[in-house]
């Protein structure tokens, strides 16, 4: 976890160089609302080679570069710039994303926002923390009384979100989206959002986030080991209080 999170700060650095510089950056779409600029490829090259330095034997797999095989059961999974449309666009909401997994199951997860010096980290039953102090997830019982965080997937019908924001709304709630998957999960942990839901997010995206929110306390729909470092996973979080409600809208809108 130390070296995660030491990892995450140090790339974060490197995106500040090129989020300071945004002028002279390259930037690609690469489908729907979906856009990669050379930073991202940058800073998880330099992520890798930092991996690959220090536990040469696992394996790597990033939204940016191919997949590296591992002989050790772990794998290190990374997003070098969640937001990446907050990033070039000068919008100071995006993060550095590393999870460990073993053998499918998350064990350490790091979320770094450069812009505000957070760092959000855990691991597997140590708990959840941002800069080093213990952080919860909302006790609170109604949808009412807080946001709930959003998102859509190019693999999904994007009229379900459109869908699941009415049924929120009808039901006292809010909606919240800053276009960054992996910072709202930490919003949840650290008990800023009451929840948060989108029908499909990549491994990359949601494993720390989720580890953090269950170490926070919250629940999750647990992805499986077996298939979400290749094909990801729906995702549903939230505080106890909420869950439950929020996993029966989520049933019905994505008809699980």
């Amino acid at each position: 976890m130390q070296f995660a999170i030491e990892l995450a700060r140090r790339a974060g650095d490197l995106g500040l160089k090129y989020f300071r510089d945004l002028d002279s950056l390259t930037i690609e779409s690469k489908g729907h609302q979906d856009l990669v600029s050379e930073a991202d490829r940058e800073v998880e090259l330099f992520i890798r080679a930092a991996i690959a330095a220090d536990y040469p034997q696992d394996g790597i797999v990033g939204e940016e570069h191919a997949s590296v095989a591992g002989s050790t059961g772990y794998v290190w999974v990374i997003d070098p710039i969640d937001g990446t449309a907050n990033f070039v666009r000068g919008i100071p909401a995006w993060c550095v994303v590393i999870a460990c997994a073993r053998d499918g199951e998350t064990v350490v997860g790091v979320i770094h926002e450069p812009s505000t010096g957070e760092t959000f980290h855990g691991r597997l039953g140590g708990g959840a923390f941002v800069n080093g102090r213990p952080i919860k997830t909302s006790a609170v019982t109604s949808l009412e009384e807080g946001s709930v965080g959003t998102g859509f997937s190019n693999r999904a019908d994007t009229e379900n979100v459109a869908v699941l924001v009415r049924m929120l709304l009808a039901e006292g709630g809010v909606f919240f989206r800053n276009a960054s998957g992996a910072l709202m999960l930490a919003y949840v942990a650290s008990g800023r959002l009451l929840g948060y839901v989108e029908e499909h997010m990549n491994a990359w995206d949601c494993l720390a986030g989720m580890l953090l929110v269950e170490e926070a306390g919250g629940m999750v729909v647990k992805p499986d080991p077996k298939t979400v470092l290749q094909d990801g996973t729906l995702v549903i979080t939230g505080g106890r209080g909420v869950f439950p409600k929020l996993r029966e809208l989520c049933s019905e809108v994505f008809k699980l």
